[in-house]
């Protein structure tokens, strides 16, 4: 039963693969292939552009505060701004666990740097909302949005209070 013209089998168009072969149909190579191909362009791109995610889009500064944290043995933490040495707020014990987090982890980094806590932090709130608090000492930087705007809130709580005075009763 053959065709003229047909280079075909009987046997290749009627009977089903053997169960050993691998062939993947055309479309799914085709698509694979395209994928790829569009995944190397836009890292291509990215890199040749300087693009980096985890730098956020550059913004201007609104205000900035250059503070200094001081534990008490009663677990009370003194913010003081800095360099006048003026009381700006207490985070009573018990509370603030985000702020109190956050101050930890960048006192470890200096105590690994061999810095001690007399180097005030910096706390800027940027153009575009965004608050971050940076390390001069150690050139660490924390974007505090992205823990959600309760704990941004935290921040912006202390930053407002660095900006009033405060009352000495």
């Amino acid at each position: 039963m053959s065709v003229k013209g047909t280079t075909m089998s009987d046997r290749e168009r009627n009977e089903p693969r053997e169960p050993g072969d691998k062939a993947l149909p055309r479309g799914a190579v085709i698509g694979a292939g395209v994928l790829v191909i569009g995944s190397l362009l836009m890292v291509s791109i990215a890199r040749l552009t300087g693009y980096d995610p985890a730098k956020p889009p550059a913004s201007t500064v609104v205000e900035s505060r250059d503070l200094r944290f001081d534990d008490r043995p009663d677990g009370a933490v003194l913010i003081y701004s800095h360099p006048k040495d003026r009381l700006v707020d207490t985070l009573p014990p018990g509370t603030n666990g985000f702020v109190r987090g956050v101050l930890r982890g960048l006192a470890r980094e200096r105590r690994a740097d061999h810095i001690g806590a007399a180097q005030p932090f910096r706390l800027t709130r940027w153009a575009d909302g965004r608050l971050s608090l940076d390390d001069p000492s150690t050139g660490r930087h924390v974007d505090l949005e992205v823990f959600g705007p309760t704990n941004a809130g935290a921040f912006a709580d202390i930053l407002i209070a660095s900006d009033q005075p405060r009352d000495k009763s």
